[in-house]
């Protein structure tokens, strides 16, 4: 039987499945054209409102207007039925990001100038998950976060610790704080979702790259290639905190910075959130290493935003003339410089010093997507990785996970 799951496009009303011409867009009061740009990280608003003022002072005739709406998604699919498609749209490139991209949606990029300085590595995380047609890319890469750990440099260098790089190594330093009579880890269960940055790096490293296809051809099963993965994910949440599960994220940035405990297993996401509360230690971040080669190993990244267009913009031209402004590297790096992101360009820049150890794998191509974002929405991943961590029982969890694949393959085909 196929296990195919994916395939946005029956889950999108069928009404976005017309030509989507978007309605006309008003001119301003003094007659310049004025572009809608939906833009759906509200922590970003302020950034994109200078961007936006030097772009007007570079382009007087034409008006861009800010557009932030809470549920940004459930919002953009709104105003897809409706047929209402903004001027330039941003997106978290993530599973709704592949729905929209199947059904056609949203413009093409492929063999688009504008691709030239990003990383390969990275336009495959956007064709991943999702295309309009093979081949297409139906977003330009524009801001990525990282997978991995943070750590307390001080406390590792206090007890003697190399920042791992190998499983093996993380393994010895975790013993090493246990020993010594620290708790290794801080974790935050109470979020099931707070699982998912370990487990996305565990899986992308353990299970071969053709996995998806393989599944999607009904050849294989998680139950047959994802306990590794599963295995390594419980051997690591033993190191926490006997309150893991009853701590969610809020708490558990503060917790770590509040500098008791070595690592934390969470994304650069997590970085601002945690320097909030001023930490008063040198705080470190690296590659959660997931086997003992450490020269093989990917970084799991995501496109934490994409920018583009409906798939028939009304205003083609100065549409086109921000996103190529948005586009520049410098503006890429003034916004990677205000969130803490990494630019996805082939020389990959950050404006956060914390993430620069990460780098090296945007310029070796050694990068690949969220394993997460490849999963249905439909199916509970997060609360199952929080039902395994809390029962032990690798064979339900994956038995489930088939079962759900399942069901949602079958309903869409």
């Amino acid at each position: 039987m196929t296990r195919r799951a994916r395939g946005g496009a029956c889950l999108i009303a069928c009404a976005v499945l017309v030509p989507l011409v978007a309605c006309s867009s008003p001119a301003s009061g003094d007659g310049r054209v004025q572009l809608d740009f939906f833009q759906f990280k509200s922590e970003a608003v302020a950034t994109f409102d200078a961007i936006i003022a030097d772009f007007e002072a570079e382009h007087p005739d034409i008006d861009v207007v800010q557009n932030n709406v809470p549920d940004a998604e459930t919002a953009f699919r709104t105003r897809l039925v409706r047929e209402d498609v903004p001027d330039v749209v941003t997106l978290n490139v993530n599973g709704v990001f592949g729905e929209f991209a199947d059904a056609g949606v949203l413009y093409d990029w492929a063999d688009d100038p504008l691709l030239e300085e990003i990383s390969p590595a990275v336009v495959r995380i956007v064709q991943d998950l999702g295309q309009s047609s093979p081949g297409a890319v139906n977003a330009l890469p524009f801001a990525n976060n990282s997978s991995g750990f943070v750590y307390n440099a001080d406390l590792l260098a206090a007890q003697g610790v190399e920042v791992p790089t190998t499983w093996a190594e993380l393994l010895t330093a975790m013993d090493t704080f246990e020993q010594a009579g620290t708790t290794p880890v801080y974790a935050t269960l109470k979020d099931g979702w707070t699982a998912l940055p370990a487990f996305n790096q565990l899986v992308a490293n353990t299970v071969p790259a053709d996995f998806w296809e393989r599944l999607d051809a009904g050849e294989t099963t998680f139950a047959e290639e994802w306990r590794p993965a599963a295995d390594q994910l419980a051997e690591l949440f033993a190191f926490a905190q006997l309150d893991r599960f009853s701590r969610d994220y809020n708490a558990g940035n503060q917790e770590f910075a509040a500098g008791g405990v070595p690592f934390y297993l969470q994304g650069s996401f997590a970085i601002p959130a945690i320097v909030s509360f001023e930490p008063a230690f040198e705080l470190g971040f690296g590659n959660l290493p997931t086997t003992d080669d450490a020269a093989t190993q990917l970084l799991v990244s995501g496109v934490d935003v994409g920018v583009t267009m409906g798939a028939q913009p009304r205003h083609p031209e100065q549409s086109r003339l921000f996103v190529e402004y948005l586009m520049q590297p410098d503006v890429m790096r003034q916004y990677s410089q205000d969130q803490s992101a990494i630019t996805p360009l082939v020389d990959a820049t950050t404006g956060d010093p914390t993430l620069e150890p990460v780098l090296p794998f945007f310029d070796d191509d050694r990068v690949t997507g969220y394993v997460d974002h490849r999963i249905p929405a439909s199916i509970p991943l997060a609360a199952m990785l929080q039902q395994y961590l809390i029962d032990g029982d690798a064979d339900a969890f994956l038995t489930q996970l088939d079962e759900e694949w399942d069901q949602v393959a079958a309903r869409r085909s």
